[in-house]
């Protein structure tokens, strides 16, 4: 059960960095109506993602798998600071694409 945490976090993270590049590639084709809905949802997706990765590791205390724990936390810890970081540039870089054309 717990190992469906790390699957979703990992379909979350990818969704939450692609729906940002989606976003930018769409600019130039069409008039792109809906960028603050994927933002919103590519922002979320990120939280959820994180938020499942805290939850496995907490699983993994209660059980007091020490060995995992200590093998695994820092490629968590620099995936989660990577995933955070690129998707909040991601959505920066949209904000200001889009920014001066929603006011028209």
């Amino acid at each position: 059960m717990y190992g469906w945490l790390n699957l979703a976090s990992l379909v979350l993270g990818l969704i939450a960095l692609i729906l940002p590049i989606v976003n930018l590639t769409k600019e130039k084709k069409q008039e792109n109506k809906n960028w603050v809905t994927l933002s919103i949802i590519s922002i979320s997706a990120c939280s959820i993602s994180l938020c499942f990765q805290i939850f496995y590791t907490y699983h993994k205390v209660t059980v007091e798998d020490w060995g995992a724990l200590m093998d695994t936390m820092y490629a968590v810890a620099f995936a989660s600071a990577a995933l955070l970081l690129v998707t909040i540039i991601l959505n920066v870089i949209t904000l200001n694409v889009y920014r001066g054309r929603t006011a028209k």
